[in-house]
């Protein structure tokens, strides 16, 4: 699958989208506002796949995330910033947030501005 979306502003810790009961699928991390996703493997051997791109610097960017089954890729202006391999992600019933952490806890609503989310049933490159 692929999750593209335009993004701008926000800051370190809040979520772009994420699924209920689940895991943020677009993020940012708590301590530099760099993108990262924590949808990761259903084994304890999995971790979040973490980018070196701020992205809450305040200007318009173009986010994503692929998994074509047996890789996460992330994207920041349609450069893949984050690679690794993963299969097996975890799965969830549940329905999507744009905009809130998984659990709607205070501080993971995204400040900023969200725009043109696009989701796809395949792997796709920008």
């Amino acid at each position: 699958f692929s999750v593209f979306v335009w993004i701008k502003g926000g800051a370190p810790g809040q979520a772009v989208l994420s699924q209920a009961g689940g895991a943020n699928w677009l993020c940012t991390d708590s301590l530099e506002g760099n993108l990262m996703t924590e949808l990761k493997g259903a084994g304890r051997d999995t971790t979040e796949l973490l980018s070196q791109t701020v992205i809450t610097d305040g200007n318009w960017h173009r986010i994503g995330l692929v998994w074509d089954g047996s890789n996460r890729t992330l994207y920041v202006d349609d450069v893949a910033v984050a690679e690794d391999t993963q299969t097996n992600l975890e799965g969830s019933e549940n329905g999507l947030y744009i905009g809130a952490g998984t659990a709607m806890e205070p501080g993971s609503f995204w400040s900023g501005l969200i725009d043109d989310v696009r989701i796809y049933n395949r792997a796709i490159t920008p």
